[in-house]
């Protein structure tokens, strides 16, 4: 099926009290891609997602979860996502095995369908299996989150910040398994507020500030937007003059014998920047650049969007 797995068209609510969270929003989530949804806090990220998940009422537009409408088939759409939130609740007296089977049979999946134990495995909490969920540590709870969301065994996971406050080995393993479902299948809707994370995981990144889409891409394709790049020099004699010229955007000393050299790349290129230093009577021991990575491009979008 071609079919987007999540398809949101126009969506736009706004509260009560006047605020406006989200803004005639539209896009598509391909089926089998790990998509990024980013912005800053207060964005409307979590309002969307609350509104695939049913617990906010969308004031206007349409929105389709595996090719059903929230609105006409409900039933359905719920039935096709599993979505992990930013919030860690639980009932403390039941046991991981437990919440994973209540939750399984809310979902009606029949006992003998049930995978409980497979996915305390894949989320490594299966020497927690019985013991009471007051006792496991923050990133224990999150992995059980996880594990929660897929008891039904949905084609789509969303992912609320799910790394946050975790260390840094438990979101290792907790991104070992969400890309071994990408592998199986899952598309995987993301937010988080680590911007290399998404860079390292996502197919394809929206960007959300002030409840409208700013930016919807391919990965790559989002990063090359950057144009300023930097060339880091070492020279052959300490640096008395730093040199000039139209394309360069600032020069940075860095150390004696270094310079920073920062540039647009639509203006030249690393190869011309060298020749300009060149030229200027300077020789060139060493050689590094850098690429601006998402970070950049996101407070860039960000600014423009709030200027």
């Amino acid at each position: 099926m071609t079919e987007a797995a999540i398809r949101i068209d126009a969506v736009s609510k706004l509260y009560a009290g006047g605020k406006q969270a989200l803004d005639n929003v539209s896009f598509d989530v391909p089926r089998g891609e790990i998509f990024g949804l980013l912005g800053p806090n207060g964005a409307g990220k979590s309002t969307l997602i609350n509104i695939l998940a049913g617990l906010v009422n969308k004031t206007s537009g349409h929105a389709s979860i595996w090719g059903f409408d929230i609105d006409a088939d409900p039933r359905n759409a719920k039935y096709s996502i599993g979505i992990v939130p930013q919030e860690i609740v639980f009932d403390p007296f039941f046991t991981p095995f437990e919440t994973l089977e209540i939750q399984a049979g809310l979902y009606g999946v029949a006992k003998d369908r049930r995978i409980s134990d497979e996915l305390l495995a894949a989320v490594h909490l299966a020497d927690k299996r019985d013991a009471y969920a007051r006792t496991l540590s923050g990133g224990m709870k999150r992995r059980l989150l996880v594990a929660k969301a897929m008891v039904h065994s949905p084609p789509i996971i969303v992912l609320d910040e799910p790394t946050a406050g975790v260390d840094i080995e438990l979101r290792q393993q907790l991104w070992e398994y969400v890309q071994s479902l990408n592998d199986r299948g899952v598309t995987v809707v993301l937010t988080t507020h680590y911007l290399e994370e998404a860079e390292e995981l996502c197919d394809r990144i929206a960007i959300i500030n002030h409840g409208r889409l700013i930016a919807n891409k391919p990965t790559r394709e989002l990063v090359n937007m950057a144009r300023e790049k930097v060339v880091v020099v070492t020279l052959d004699r300490d640096v008395t003059v730093l040199p000039t010229h139209p394309a360069f955007d600032k020069v940075e000393r860095d150390g004696e014998r270094g310079l920073a050299i920062h540039y647009n790349k639509d203006r030249m290129n690393a190869g011309e920047a060298l020749a300009a230093v060149g030229a200027m009577g300077h020789g060139i021991v060493d050689v590094s650049t850098r690429e601006a990575d998402l970070e950049d491009v996101f407070l860039n979008l960000t600014r423009a969007a709030n200027g």
